[in-house]
């Protein structure tokens, strides 16, 4: 399976993330939305969105990896959050967190502020959904 990043020089350079990638072959991997659950269904980081990032990025790496994936099969990502202020003060830590599960593969991304979160009476900050394309 080839994925190519695209990301023609005609739009603007893209800064932590891909505008876009091609698959040929491979398998399709849909990505539900993951929130800041651990396996027992309990809310990790309550209050704090780097360390809900983090519980977010464990649960996307142990579904592909579920499936004989890595985090750098991701080809899209869409970040769902309750407060894009709140997250874009903390961007370097969540950046931080980001290289340390994606290293510098950058999957084409959305970024969502959204009015609530299904999860979010049960504390959830951050929701993500995505899309791996596996050998």
């Amino acid at each position: 399976m080839e994925k190519i990043v695209v990301n023609p020089p005609g739009l603007a350079k893209p800064v932590g993330y891909s505008h876009g990638f091609e698959v040929k072959g491979g398998r399709l991997l849909f990505l539900s939305g993951q929130v800041p659950f651990d396996k027992q269904g309990s809310v990790v980081g309550w209050g704090d969105i780097v360390a809900q990032f983090r519980q977010v990025c464990e649960n996307l790496k142990t579904l592909v990896e579920d499936r004989d994936g890595t985090l750098q099969d991701i080809v899209k990502l869409t970040i769902f959050v309750l407060n894009r202020d709140d997250y874009k003060a903390r961007g370097k830590a969540i950046g931080q967190v980001y290289r340390d599960y994606f290293g510098r593969h950058y999957p084409a991304m959305s970024l969502v502020e959204v009015k609530g979160l299904y999860h979010e009476g049960e504390g959830a900050m951050i929701e993500i959904d995505g899309i791996a394309a596996l050998p």
